[in-house]
Parts: C-alpha cells; sequence; structure tokens
C-alpha cells in the first residue's frame, strides 16, 4: 500500500519557519492591486475636491455679481462683512455700479456753468467733497425748470422732507486703510477731472478713473508731494 501524499506545498516551496514561500510574481500580482486600489481612491478624491471647489466659486462668482446692497458708511474700520457677497467682492476687487435714485445730469450743469463747489459745498474746506442735500437743489430749482419730470421728481423729495439717496461713485475700500482728503488736493490745484474723469462730457456719473496705489504715487510724483507711508494710510 503506497503513503497518502501529504497536503500542502512540497518543501522546496517553504521558508525555515514552515511558512508557504511566495513566488515574485505572486507579490508583484499583490503589490499591483494595491497600487491600482491606490490610484482609484485618489481619482475619486481628486474629482470630489474638484466638484467642491467649482460649486463654491460657482457660488461666489453668483453671490459677487447678484444685487448690490446699499452703501452704509461707517467711521468704525471692521474687517467683517455683512454679507457673504460683500466678502466675496472684497475679496475679488469688484465694486458695486453705483445706480442713482434720479439720473443727474453733469453735463446739463456744468454747461450752465455750474461749479463743483455749488453743489459739493465741504470740497475745499475738509476731507469730505459732500453729497448735496436736497435743500441745495431746491435754490436753484424752486424757480428754474420746475416743469420738468427729474425737477419733479426732486420736489417730491424736497416735499416729504426726505434727503435723495444719492450713492457714492468714488472711494476707497476698507482695506485699503487710505485717509482721503479733499481739501489739499483743491489747494494743490488737482482738478477734479483727474480723479473723476471729465464730468463735462458725461451725463450720471461713472467710475472712470481707477484709484490704485499707482495712479496715486504718479501723481504725486508728479507732482513733487510726498510718497511717504504715513501721508496716505492709517
Amino acid at each position: 500500500m503506497r503513503p497518502t501524499a501529504r497536503a500542502g506545498p512540497p518543501p522546496s516551496r517553504l521558508s525555515r519557519s514552515g511558512e508557504p514561500r511566495r513566488s515574485p510574481l505572486d507579490s508583484g500580482a499583490s503589490g499591483s492591486g494595491k497600487a491600482c486600489a491606490a490610484r482609484d481612491v485618489a481619482s475619486r478624491y481628486a474629482a470630489q475636491l474638484f466638484t467642491a471647489a467649482f460649486a463654491v466659486l460657482a457660488f461666489v462668482c453668483a453671490a459677487a455679481c447678484g444685487t448690490q446692497p446699499a452703501q452704509v458708511s461707517s467711521s468704525v474700520f471692521t474687517p467683517a462683512h455683512r454679507t457673504t457677497a460683500e466678502a466675496a467682492r472684497a475679496y475679488f476687487g469688484i465694486r458695486p455700479k453705483a445706480e442713482q435714485p434720479i439720473p443727474f445730469p453733469h453735463k446739463t450743469h456744468i454747461a450752465k456753468k455750474a461749479e463743483c463747489v455749488d453743489c459739493h459745498e465741504s470740497v475745499e474746506k475738509g476731507p469730505i467733497a459732500g453729497i448735496p442735500s436736497v435743500k441745495t437743489c431746491m435754490i436753484c430749482h424752486s424757480q428754474i425748470a420746475i416743469d420738468r419730470p427729474l425737477i419733479k421728481l426732486v420736489t417730491d423729495y424736497s416735499d416729504k422732507g426726505i434727503e435723495i439717496p444719492w450713492q457714492r461713485v468714488y472711494g476707497f475700500t476698507r482695506e485699503s486703510h487710505v485717509r482721503f482728503n479733499h481739501a489739499p488736493h483743491v489747494r494743490a490745484s488737482v482738478a477734479c477731472a483727474t480723479c473723476h474723469g471729465d464730468l463735462a462730457n458725461q451725463t450720471v456719473a461713472e467710475r472712470v478713473v481707477d484709484h490704485n496705489m499707482g495712479f496715486c504715487v504718479n501723481c504725486h510724483r508728479q507732482k513733487q508731494a510726498s510718497n511717504d507711508c504715513w501721508t496716505c494710510h492709517y
């Protein structure tokens, strides 16, 4: 009677510890499988990350390009923003276009020999040029062009005792830390058009000059004014 064959690998396939030896081919196949699995996981993670980033970008763009809130000024600086859309616009440098309640025609008034200081009364006296009160408008328009549709709108505000909610066209963002003073610029004979564009050929004022640091620094050099950081920044 022949002896029963022993189960398991032959002695030549056993290691010293008695465990089966692995063929190099077996090891390569196992490593290749693990590498493929790792690549699959990495690909799925990258796709999810890309999808999330795209969704966030789409949300930010939609918020930044959406309805612009009314501009509210404050004497207290804070890095916080009232809404996500406002924060997105500040981060990407998106400036809202001023939508005026009445299309004030600068061109018409300048053609009638009106001076900037007639409406912006404090421009020669201090840092803020000043937005004209409805009372200032009525100094002239209580008697001039009172039958015109736009003047009737101004009169309605005056009769109700409500100021016209003019929207600011120019101005530095809070993050710029700029303290701008109109008065010394006027004293230095800097023309209004230098910073505000040719209003004599504009109807409703628009932002046509980019008040970035390069613009201001170059003007100061031409005027031989100080470019020290503390001159403009706080």
